[in-house]
């Protein structure tokens, strides 16, 4: 179990998600021809995927929905639920306040009587 995700470099992540992507494929018995035929994906890129090179997000998404395994992903679909609070203040914060006129004069010198 990893203790500390942040601790992992980049490069750390993508080997231990290739080495997944290729744990999954062989659990489930699929030959890597299988899942480029029913992905769309080259043979060579699940051979770069599978060896640590994720170059394209998008190969990577049909192999796992190809392999049955894209709810890995909900918690990044998921919407965020706010509370009745938050939700409140969000409202209130972006209503547009109302300008108001400007007084009379714009500078704030009395103005004198006249003698007349």
């Amino acid at each position: 179990m990893i203790d500390d995700v942040n601790m992992l470099s980049d490069a750390e992540i993508t080997v231990r998600i290739s080495g997944k992507l290729k744990e999954l494929r062989l659990k489930q018995n699929i030959s890597r021809q299988d899942v480029s035929a029913s992905s769309g994906v080259s043979m060579s890129s699940i051979v770069r995927m599978e060896d640590g090179e994720i170059k394209s997000f998008e190969s990577f998404l049909r192999i796992l929905r190809t392999l049955g395994r894209i709810d890995v992903l909900l918690p990044l679909l998921e919407e965020e639920e706010i509370s009745p609070n938050e939700y409140f203040k969000l409202v209130h914060s972006t209503q547009t306040k109302k300008r108001k006129r400007a007084s009379g004069s714009h500078n704030n010198i009395p103005k004198e009587e006249s003698e007349w």
